[in-house]
């Protein structure tokens, strides 16, 4: 396959057929660079060397009743985590403060559950309205699966995107969980798109699904037209369904993300958690498919210094695509 040449008529908007899709997935590895220069042509064409930098604050940890297999949060996990519920709004915001002064551009609400009270949706709309007016950053919300009514109240306050990971294929979502259905997450971004609000939804690679499953989501986040498109990789934790699991090498990982390029070339692609242990040395490659990335730690999860990623992104010659507003005291 010239990957190049199939990058030029992606840009042309040529859709991928299935067998296009999986050839990337089982490319030789001797074609990683030719692949990545692919996926890059295709970045550059729409992105330029720009990186969207993104960071999470965990509001709400453990507590959840859902059985996420994944999930150190679940009902069925044993995983030894911090156990507590919702932050206040002065905690979210004073997260805001630390996101603003590393430059990122997204500032990420985050709880687990498998939606919000309306208790919930008041605290983060109280904050969300603060960050706003105080720091006037993008801010994405991720509470669970949302009815419209909240939906509407969030987009009021001045919620930019949510975000809401079909995680796997239809076909492989029962394997991964049986709390909820494929739809229920689906039914989620639809609804969060009719509010006018932008739509986030992303993926967990390594969970013992197959190329094809794969292949799916790609398309799946297609059909969706996720704005944003965060790629995970399983950080497969102890006291957890799928502990022990370990598919995944840095080469694998990066044909995932040249295949979300190529699949949704001018979508925000995200390298997300995982990125760290299962990318490992590779990881200034994966910046040639995605131009997002998130910095600090996870949910359950450390990530990598902030300071790393920064001079990972100096090093490689990009941009931080972050324009700072002065604080309004």
């Amino acid at each position: 396959m010239n990957w190049k040449e199939l990058a030029t008529e992606v840009i042309n908007g040529k859709e991928l057929s299935n067998e296009e899709a999986l050839s990337i997935l089982n490319s030789k590895d001797e074609e990683i660079l030719e692949l990545l220069n692919g996926a890059y042509t295709i970045r550059h064409h729409y992105y330029g060397n720009k990186v969207k930098l993104n960071m999470i604050i965990n509001t709400k940890s453990g507590l959840c009743p859902e059985n996420c297999g994944y999930c150190s949060q679940s009902s069925i996990s044993s995983a030894p985590i911090e156990k507590y519920r919702m932050m206040d709004k002065d905690s979210i915001v004073k997260g805001a403060e630390q996101a603003y002064n590393l430059n990122v551009g997204t500032y990420c609400i985050v709880a687990s559950g498998r939606g919000p009270s309306n208790k919930e949706i008041g605290e983060v709309v109280s904050a969300v309205k603060e960050i706003k007016d105080k720091y006037n950053m993008k801010v994405c919300a991720c509470l669970g699966l949302l009815k419209p009514e909240q939906a509407t109240q969030l987009k009021e306050a001045g919620v930019d995107r949510y975000n809401h990971n079909i995680n796997t294929s239809e076909s492989h979502h029962e394997s991964i969980t049986t709390s909820h259905t494929y739809q229920d997450r689906v039914n989620t971004v639809e609804i969060v798109k009719e509010s006018g609000i932008s739509p986030c939804s992303g993926v967990i690679i390594g969970m013992r699904e197959t190329k094809q499953d794969v292949v799916d989501m790609a398309k799946s986040l297609r059909v969706l037209d996720a704005d944003s498109i965060p790629v995970n990789f399983l950080h497969a934790i102890d006291g957890t369904p799928l502990e022990g699991t370990n598919e995944l090498n840095p080469r694998y990982c990066l044909k995932v993300l040249c295949l979300m390029r190529y699949m949704n070339p001018t979508k925000e692609i995200r390298i997300s958690g995982g990125r760290e242990v299962n990318l490992r040395s590779l990881q200034p490659f994966g910046l040639y498919p995605a131009n997002s990335i998130f910095v600090g730690d996870y949910l359950t999860t450390a990530g990598q210094e902030s300071t790393s990623d920064h001079q990972m992104l100096v090093d490689l010659g990009f941009e931080v695509d972050f324009i700072k507003e002065p604080v309004n005291n």
